[in-house]
């Protein structure tokens, strides 16, 4: 397990930097950044970015040197931690070696790393199309689904997120998506399980499985089973709020994906590697999807990279036939020589069990604890280490404390709350996520939940009931 280094010195940063020239560097930095750079998802006159001046294990420095516990893992993806040593002298390895080739012509590491997801990858998903990230290895799945069917419509939960290029911004089922949608892409949402927030009018999780899997059935005759080409599912959504699909929901849409001959992709761009406690998200289901998507964790986030697990069936589709697609970076080498060493540190260190521990032994438990004593939280729930604490101003109600789509002056004095504490949270809404590193230490997840337990005293200020 990875951890920080011995104490640093007041007068240092991680990597020997001096304190008082990485602060001087960072404040020109963010003077550069609201010059010249555009920032996603933003009202660019709105911003003020937190500058980040170094990172080390669990924890990042921000621009006036304060640590802070990174309990967003960033993206949610920096799952081994920051600058693991075998990751990073992996990555300059290959940069010794060779950086870049077309991908047309073999490199070990590109053929390494497809050995090495294809082994945890379950089932016959054994062959890999590497692309630049997340976003694109779900409009290639969706490109491979439609060629191999021959159908062209894509079923997609709401409340979820799937990237944001156009045919994955168009799939994806939260308010990011509506200034893209021009009702033009062939996608047909569909509403999946949410107990606590239940549009089946579900009390149970037997309940919920059976109504969410009763309305995704009338979905599809009501639009035609024969139209759709795939659907697409995150196999524990991030996002939109880590909404752990209640037992034997999985299996259904499986067996509903085979009736009608669509094409099963499973989205594990934030919820594969580690993250869940398995390799990946889909194994806690015992489903084997037809495609899966991947990123993030497969290198931690330290060089780029997203991918395509494919079915052999798939595969066999493109034998004879010309796959109609291609990235000029697809497999590249210092991208996948990056995979290849943050895989084999994940296996090495034990981090996919040290994450299923944390969750089950002292993340899980302490974060319901905090839910028992604070009344601004509605609920809990996670795996591994991907956990949300659902924010609510009236814990009968269930009313959130901040709407569907926007925030809050509530949640920005909590999100203040855990920064103010030393704690760098990953928010979306009404809900604080709690996703620290993988390899996480056991002490580190007791200082976050001390944090959070002073941040949800300000959100109890704000509880109406």
């Amino acid at each position: 397990m990875t951890t920080l280094p011995s104490p640093l010195p007041s007068t240092a940063l991680p990597g020997g930097q001096d304190l008082d020239s990485a602060v001087a560097e960072g404040r020109r930095a963010h003077e550069l950044d609201r010059a010249h750079v555009f920032h996603s998802w933003s009202a660019q006159a709105h911003l003020n970015p937190m500058t980040i001046l170094a990172s080390a294990g669990s924890y990042v420095w921000d621009g006036e040197g304060n640590r802070l516990l990174d309990f967003s893992s960033q993206m949610v993806n920096t799952n081994i931690g920051h600058q693991h040593p075998r990751v990073v002298a992996a990555i300059a390895e290959q940069a010794a070696k060779l950086c870049t080739v077309a991908p047309a012509h073999v490199n070990a590491a590109r053929s390494e790393a497809a050995r090495l997801v294809a082994e945890r990858t379950p089932g016959d998903l054994n062959r890999i199309f590497f692309t630049n990230a997340g976003a694109d290895a779900v409009e290639h799945a969706v490109r491979m689904a439609r060629l191999h069917t021959g159908r062209y419509k894509v079923l997609s939960r709401y409340r979820s997120y799937h990237g944001g290029t156009d045919t994955a911004v168009n799939l994806t089922g939260d308010p990011r998506r509506w200034p893209n949608d021009y009702a033009s892409s062939g996608v047909v949402h569909f509403d999946g399980p949410f107990l606590y927030r239940s549009t089946f009018h579900a009390e149970t999780e037997q309940q919920e499985t059976e109504r969410a899997l009763e309305h995704l059935q009338r979905v599809i005759e009501m639009e035609g089973p024969a139209s759709f080409a795939a659907l697409i599912l995150e196999s524990v959504p991030g996002t939109a709020g880590i909404m752990v699909p209640p037992p034997g929901y999985m299996a259904g849409v499986r067996e509903i994906c085979d009736r009608y001959g669509i094409v099963f992709i499973a989205d594990e761009v934030m919820a594969g590697f580690g993250r869940t406690g398995t390799w990946f998200a889909i194994d806690n289901f015992d489903v084997v999807p037809d495609l899966m998507t991947f990123a993030k964790g497969v290198t931690s986030g330290y060089v780029p990279l997203g991918g395509v697990a494919i079915s052999d069936a798939i595969a066999a589709t493109f034998a004879e036939r010309a796959y109609p697609g291609g990235l000029t970076y697809s497999g590249h080498p210092l991208a996948t020589a990056c995979a290849v060493a943050t895989i084999n540190a994940m296996e090495d260190e034990g981090m996919v069990d040290n994450a299923a521990r944390i969750g089950s032994e002292v993340l899980g438990p302490g974060l319901r604890e905090l839910a028992a004593r604070h009344p601004s939280v509605g609920e809990v729930r996670g795996l591994g280490v991907f956990w949300a604490i659902e924010l609510v101003s009236d814990p009968h109600t269930r009313a959130p404390l901040a709407p569907y789509g926007g925030s809050s002056p509530a949640m920005n004095a909590v999100v203040g709350a855990c920064k103010a504490g030393g704690l760098l949270p990953f928010s979306n809404y009404n809900r604080i996520h709690a996703c620290p590193p993988c390899n996480v230490s056991d002490a580190e997840v007791a200082e976050g939940l001390a944090i959070l337990d002073t941040a949800l005293t300000v959100a109890d200020g704000f509880v109406t009931s």
